[in-house]
């Protein structure tokens, strides 16, 4: 039996990592500057942007690491006026994290609130009312009293949100999170530089995965293969992705315990890589052996649609054209009879009349969940489709609210944008497909991000 660190062995990549540098602090003085513009238009006296910690040392958001490369949780208190006497609140959860990285850029009064409460600190207290109270104060040193605030958080920041509207009666609050959210729409050049650096990471580990992929290997070794090739060269994350194995394509998921046999299906769906702070986004599949005719099918047409999105988008061109084009893939083999989003079957519909959809109770084999002393017993996903009813989405940082391709968005394609387009195509126990690439449009076209391994499935010969 090979050893688990052993099966990396002799692997090397086909192409070779570019590492990029942090952004520049160049990078976010000119954000700070637009966001004190669109603070001007709206006649806001100050910011007040806010993220919490989210587990496994996460941000809840990513606002505060876009607006000065802060890390952990924090509230960034902004005057419109005097940005440069902002005030970061940070340092009230339990993680332990200190720059570097996240060492914020051009923030230098940096205040460390501490937790609060009996439990976990033994310091009796609040840690919300404390964060609202030092806010309180702040805004009062400043001499913004009785000012006019924009609020730019997420769900996490409401019982924050809430305290202030209390403690500040003679202040205003109105939740801005669009002031940065339009701006996440194109990225610069060194932001892209950044995205393709988490692609060719995602295709490292792709090649890293098809390096060890044999039968007799179980999805944990697929899963840390992929995770070390990427980790080793500046990945921040190794939990943001999904590999599955069946017999039918259809399986997408973590790691449990699968062996990998003649006649199986891998998803590798790569989600999320994260480099910097950026994300890329790809997916690939993997056929162990000889498969059916109707895989076949379904592996042709995933292609093909993800080529033919890739032929159509270029500056000046709608989105939804995009969608549309990949689409024409499905119509063509009698798959979907139109592109439209609105009428499109999905994996994860609820019935027509909109109640929610039971998920179909059936014994499924499965024997190495089985070896474990369980039963599967559903069937995922309950319904025929693809994941969602589009086609992708915007790239952007964790937390962004993301654009997406389908056939309801009618902007224009601008140079800059980076979106990925995944076709897919699941049928309950039958057939199954995710093909993707990371797109990025150029001054004359696209460039794809995942160049790096192929598009069509990998074939493992048994």
């Amino acid at each position: 039996m090979v050893a688990p660190e052993q099966l990396l062995d002799g692997f090397v990549p086909d192409f070779e990592f570019t590492p990029i540098d942090p952004l520049p602090a160049s990078e976010f003085e000119t954000r700070l500057r637009r966001i004190l513009r669109e603070a001007v238009l709206r006649d806001y006296d100050g910011l007040i942007i806010q993220a919490e910690m989210a587990g496994w040392l996460r941000t809840s958001n990513h606002y505060l690491r876009w607006v000065c490369d802060w890390t952990r949780e924090g509230v960034l208190l902004i005057p419109t006026d005097k940005a440069e006497a902002s005030i970061l609140f940070s340092f009230y959860s339990d993680a332990a994290l200190v720059p570097p990285p996240g060492e914020p850029t051009w923030v230098d009064d940096i205040r460390q609130v501490g937790g609060w409460g009996r439990q976990f600190f033994a310091r009796p207290g609040d840690t919300t009312s404390k964060l609202v109270e030092a806010t309180k104060s702040a805004v009062a040193d400043l001499g913004l009293t009785g000012g006019r605030f924009a609020l730019i958080g997420d769900y996490l920041s409401t019982p924050y949100w809430t305290g202030l509207a209390k403690a500040m009666p003679n202040e205003q609050f109105h939740e801005e999170n669009e002031i940065i959210l339009r701006m996440q729409r194109v990225r610069s050049a060194k932001e892209q530089d950044l995205v393709r650096a988490a692609a060719q990471l995602i295709d490292i580990g792709i090649q890293a995965a098809h390096h060890v992929i044999r039968p007799g290997v179980t999805d944990h070794e697929i899963y840390a293969a992929f995770s070390y090739a990427q980790l080793a060269r500046g990945g921040e994350t190794a939990d943001s992705y999904q590999i599955g194995i069946n017999r039918h394509g259809t399986h997408v998921s973590k790691p449990y315990g699968h062996v990998v046999r003649p006649g199986d299906i891998i998803q590798l769906y790569i989600s999320s890589v994260t480099y910097r702070g950026y994300v890329a986004q790809a997916a690939r599949m993997v056929a162990v052996g000889d498969v059916s005719d109707e895989q076949e099918e379904v592996f042709e047409m995933c292609v093909d649609a993800v080529e033919r999105a890739m032929r159509r988008a270029r500056p000046g061109v709608l989105v939804s054209d995009v969608h549309n084009a990949a689409f024409e893939a499905y119509i063509k083999r009698g798959f979907l009879e139109s592109a439209q989003a609105r009428t499109m079957p999905w994996n994860w519909e609820p019935n027509p009349d909109g109640t929610p959809r039971a998920v179909p109770r059936r014994d499924v084999d499965d024997e190495d969940w089985e070896a474990q002393g369980r039963k599967l017993r559903h069937v995922y996903p309950a319904t025929i489709g693809p994941n969602s009813p589009g086609l992708g989405h915007e790239l952007s940082l964790p937390g962004m609210r993301d654009y997406p391709v389908t056939s309801s968005n009618h902007d224009e394609l601008e140079p800059g944008m980076i979106f990925v387009t995944h076709a897919q195509w699941l049928d309950p126990l039958h057939v199954g497909c995710n093909l993707g690439n990371a797109l990025l449009i150029t001054g004359d076209g696209i460039e794809n991000l995942s160049c790096h391994t192929p598009l069509e499935p990998f074939r493992v010969e048994v």
